[in-house]
């Protein structure tokens, strides 16, 4: 069986309004025989509160709420940076680090800020991603990446989002930010939570 047969629905909807998430997630899923909805085609997204104190928490609330507006299967992404030096923080905090509607560049300030006095080998990290996919029939599917780095102080590169510029990976030499969009999907935390997806659904529904 093939990732184009191991999804038995004709559309699964990405539980998001990030516009890197959703960039990423549609190239991740060019290869599947799956139409990939988003917010952008009409549909209508409630606005799910991220109260969870975990990933899987707040992933598992955003797909299964998302499923129940649509009647369709609905990917949700829940992710952020665990830097061991903040004690593994922003974690679910990630996305308003420096403030409720805090800009990406707000929130790399205030990392960069707090790991200035930090020595440069106590500055390790790591991006999780944890997907949920919640399906019609009442079952929701949870699989988790993660992606080892390294925090730097200056910014580098200018694809990705997010922590990208700052989280450098030592077996690539460059930044999250430098690397290309499929050499990035490759090794992010979301490509493997995804590859780990495409896993499971293959031997489900095979």
């Amino acid at each position: 069986m093939s990732k184009k047969e191991a999804f038995p629905w004709e559309s699964v909807v990405l539980a998001t309004k990030n516009k890197g998430k959703i960039k990423e997630f549609t190239r991740m899923f060019s290869g599947w025989n799956v139409r990939v909805l988003t917010m952008n085609d009409d549909l209508d997204f409630p606005d799910v509160v991220e109260d969870g104190d975990t990933f899987e928490a707040n992933a598992r609330k955003k797909a299964e709420e998302i499923m129940r507006a649509t009647g369709l299967p609905a990917l949700a992404d829940d992710s952020g940076l665990e830097v061991d030096a903040l004690g593994g923080k922003p974690g679910v905090y990630s996305a308003r680090f420096a403030g409720e509607h805090a800009s990406d560049e707000e929130n790399n300030a205030k990392l960069v800020q707090l790991m200035k006095d930090v020595p440069e080998a106590e500055r390790t990290a790591r991006f999780v991603s944890v997907l949920a996919l919640a399906l019609p029939e009442g079952d929701t599917i949870l699989t988790r990446g993660t992606c080892e780095g390294q925090i730097v102080l200056e910014a580098s590169g200018t694809n990705g989002f997010g922590y990208d510029p700052h989280f450098y990976l030592s077996e690539k030499g460059r930044t999250m930010a430098e690397l290309e969009p499929d050499e990035k999907n490759a090794v992010s935390h979301r490509g493997v939570a995804v590859q780990k997806l495409t896993a499971e659904l293959m031997e489900r529904f095979a």
